[in-house]
């Protein structure tokens, strides 16, 4: 009897694929002792197997977990890549926001890819990468079928377990064969008519990129709900506001119509991206459960 420790990548009907470092992936099932200790493996824990002399494995302990995600159900994640088109289908901030505020709720760093740059305007690529930059992601922009343009992010990837998400359509697929082959996911096109993906991602599984280095892909989605957030603690997930903290007039600002916000005269002053406040303000009206009339500019400069 062998025994080795590998990290669980795929589970379907009880059986578990585990891949070992040298000796590739080993089917295994789950020993009763771990039904006992109330253990259910997940796809990314580190495990210890045993294999007999036919090649069958099983699973005799589970590693403690660094981190654990429940949508998708994967364990010991490191970071989590957010790809989103500049083009076709088209940018929403809102939608990279909230995944922002997901993962950091989670103390889960994030990486934004901008994808299908070729596609941008002058200077929209380096302008969206300016912005999150600024709200403390780690940015990069690439073209999927130009294998080039991903050696900075696969450098960025190496000896992690990372969460590949973003809406259908952008390119997930295409940067997850180019990264592992041995993926073949498939790659939808655009609906014509709508300029969205066609979701072809129905399973979660890890893939090895490299040694110690796994990558996850994940349905695509178009919207994410932010659940027990509090509006006037929304502030707190946008980096950029809370560089101002405390410079407002009011200690209690949302960042809305108050007279003598920080905040507002950023956004004004160009400090902060529009596009960013714009995206606050959607999320806090969803959140608060009311419509909010906005102005762009105080009263005093309206005609």
């Amino acid at each position: 009897m062998e025994q080795y420790q590998g990290t669980i990548t795929k589970g379907v009907g009880g059986n578990y694929e585990v891949h070992v470092e040298g000796q590739g992936v080993i089917v295994c099932r789950a020993k009763g002792i771990l039904r006992y200790r109330r253990m259910q493996p997940l796809i990314g824990d580190r495990v210890t197997i045993e294999v007999d002399d036919t090649g069958a494995g099983n699973i005799t302990d589970i590693f403690p977990r660094t981190s654990e995600l429940v949508r998708p159900a994967i364990a010991n994640v490191d970071q989590a890549l957010l790809v989103c088109a500049i083009r076709e289908p088209e940018f929403h901030p809102n939608l990279l926001d909230r995944f922002l505020i997901l993962m950091s709720r989670q103390n889960m760093p994030v990486l934004v890819c901008f994808n299908k740059t070729d596609l941008a305007g002058d200077g929209e690529a380096e302008r969206l990468c300016r912005i999150y930059r600024e709200c403390g992601a780690q940015v990069f922009v690439t073209q999927a079928n130009r294998p080039e343009t991903l050696e900075p992010l696969r450098e960025a990837l190496r000896g992690r377990i990372t969460v590949l998400a973003g809406p259908s359509g952008v390119g997930k697929s295409t940067i997850m064969n180019a990264m592992s082959p041995e993926a073949s996911m498939e790659v939808g096109e655009l609906s014509e008519k709508i300029k969205r993906g066609k979701q072809t991602t129905r399973h979660t599984q890890l893939f090895c990129i490299g040694p110690d280095t796994f990558l996850c892909d994940t349905p695509g989605f178009s919207s994410l709900y932010l659940a027990d957030i509090r509006p006037e603690e929304l502030g707190e997930y946008y980096p950029e506001f809370m560089k101002l903290f405390g410079q407002c007039r009011y200690p209690d600002c949302r960042h809305l119509q108050e007279p003598g916000c920080a905040v507002r005269e950023a956004v004004e002053s160009g400090e902060i991206s529009r596009e960013r406040y714009e995206s606050y303000q959607l999320l806090f009206e969803e959140l608060s459960g009311r419509r909010i009339i906005y102005s762009r500019k105080p009263k005093h400069e309206e005609g």
